[in-house]
């Protein structure tokens, strides 16, 4: 397995004591465990008792992703799986969390201060009230959940997502935690390179981990990052002047934010709409083209919808539903999003899926930088159960705006 990166330094991220250090590489060593030794034990359990067993009690076999869990659920081998893969979860935010109490008055000085230096937007609104789907639970099992602020100018989820999701990801999405938003800017580079967008918004952004390739590429673009969560923007903000990067966040729904219409571009995001809902995804898909010029594009990057996968691989990928508190990530696979973005304005024939290379794997497959062959190498690998961002890429929908909107006007 690909693991050749450990997360890179910047002035906000919490820096961990030897024994800290050691339990957080143990989290992230035990959840490589179990991702290259106990899951793919699941698929000889599957085939060579668990689906024969299922037969024998129904009289035909296991038809779709609820017959399989209903027969793996009783297999001891299976328990075994997920009782490690949710102490593992948990395990990790764990270990970070009590770096961050330790630093948290420095964290947030040092946050005042980046952000005090820096020219680009900070918006934290009086009064604004998140999502009850964000707040409900702790998603992913992360505690406090992106909104928690327990002290003035709280930036502790912030700093605790931006640690623990480079562990979660085992190195997978690069030293930056950026590989979506980086693998999305390279899909464009080779795709369209004329495009280049004035303005740019990044939806459900957290701390801004994907926002940066993007001002990275379109340096003179103004850009944007909204999350529900004021802590997670409040630590964005800061973590993008620590790295040199003017960039604009803001406490926002994306479901109805404040811009102007067609005041953007491009507007993006990166593993937002399965930890949203059934109601909040079309009004996103609304909003997004809403704020989108004629001719803009809306890029939506996640993993793909059921109906590309075969039954086996749907039943793992929704174990997320089951054990790690992410109550939408397989109702969102069954939606039709093609109908949701046709019901938003976008014409039926201008949406499409694509898959975008991961960045890191490319990087891994060329030695030096990244190129087309090595692009698509990755891009023509097999959908695979279990692996992070299976078969090497991320699923993106793709829309873009109508130009006969702008003649109209």
């Amino acid at each position: 397995m690909l693991n050749t990166f450990q997360q890179a330094d910047h002035p906000i991220l919490p820096k961990a004591t030897a024994d800290e250090a050691a339990r957080q590489e143990f989290a992230k060593s035990f959840k490589g465990f179990i991702q290259s030794t106990l899951l793919p034990g699941l698929t000889p359990v599957y085939q060579t008792r668990v689906a024969k067993k299922f037969e024998r009690t129904h009289g035909r076999p296991p038809a779709d992703r609820r017959d399989i869990r209903s027969g793996m659920v009783e297999d001891i081998y299976f328990q075994h799986y997920a009782a490690a893969n949710r102490i593992a979860q948990e395990l990790l935010w764990e270990s970070v969390n009590g770096s961050i109490d330790r630093q948290l008055p420095d964290l947030i000085a040092k946050a005042r201060e980046l952000s005090a230096a820096a020219k680009a937007q900070l918006v934290i609104p009086e009064g604004f009230t998140p999502p009850r789907y964000v707040t409900a639970l702790d998603i992913h099992c992360m505690p406090g959940g992106y909104c928690s602020e327990v002290c003035q100018d709280d930036v502790s989820v912030g700093a605790l997502y931006d640690r623990g999701v480079y562990l979660y990801a085992m190195g997978y999405t690069g030293p930056n935690n950026d590989d979506m938003g980086r693998s999305v800017v390279n899909y464009l580079k080779r795709h369209m390179p004329e495009f280049k967008p004035r303005r740019i918004l990044d939806m459900g952004c957290t701390v801004g981990h994907s926002t940066l390739p993007y001002k990275e590429l379109f340096p003179e673009a103004e850009v944007w990052g909204i999350d529900v969560g004021g802590p997670c923007v409040r630590y964005a903000h800061a973590r993008a002047a620590g790295m040199g990067l003017e960039v604009n966040y803001a406490q926002m729904n994306a479901e109805e934010t404040s811009f102007p219409d067609g005041h953007f571009d491009l507007v993006v995001s990166h593993i937002l709409l399965h930890e949203t809902s059934g109601k909040a995804m079309p009004k996103i898909f609304a909003e997004a083209h809403r704020v989108l010029a004629p001719g803009g594009l809306m890029i939506h990057a996640d993993l793909p919808p059921f109906d590309l996968m075969d039954p086996f691989t749907q039943f793992i990928l929704d174990n997320e539903t089951w054990y790690n508190n992410e109550p939408f990530w397989g109702a969102m696979r069954d939606m039709d999003q093609f109908a949701l973005a046709e019901k938003a304005g976008f014409d039926r024939a201008d949406v499409r899926f694509d898959t975008a290379p991961m960045a890191v794997m490319e990087f891994a497959a060329a030695a030096e930088g990244y190129s087309q062959e090595a692009s698509e190498a990755v891009a023509e690998r097999e959908f695979t159960a279990g692996e992070f961002a299976p078969g090497g890429g991320w699923e993106v929908l793709i829309a873009r705006k109508p130009m006969d909107r702008k003649m109209a006007a």
